[in-house]
């Protein structure tokens, strides 16, 4: 089965990720901080598109990730058969993620 557009579910987890880097940025810039946001929730927005690269993450085993932004990485997971995408957290690339330093998402 071929999706003509997935549908994009996000996370609380995602969200409270994507509300701290504007708060970390926005200490320093607000503007900057907004547009940060904005361009990151956009770059997600972009999975609906079935045409929209997808690359297994060779980080968390069974997530798929999505560079948004050269420093940020967007962990999702994918339903082939149901079209959806469960877009799970935003990671700044030089930080640690404990959450999922098992491997895996918690679903």
């Amino acid at each position: 089965m071929s999706c003509a557009e997935w549908q994009i579910i996000r996370r609380p987890e995602y969200q409270a990720d994507l509300d701290a880097i504007q708060a970390w940025v926005a200490k320093d810039n607000p503007l900057a901080a907004l547009d940060l946001w904005l361009w990151i929730d956009t770059q997600v927005d972009g999975l609906s598109d079935p045409n929209f690269p997808r690359r297994a993450s060779q980080r968390v085993a069974g997530a798929f990730e999505l560079v948004a932004h050269e420093n940020d990485i967007v962990y999702f997971d994918q339903d082939p058969v149901l079209c959806i995408a469960i877009v799970r957290a935003v990671v700044h690339v030089a930080r640690q993620f404990p959450a999922i330093a098992s491997g895996a998402l918690d679903r």
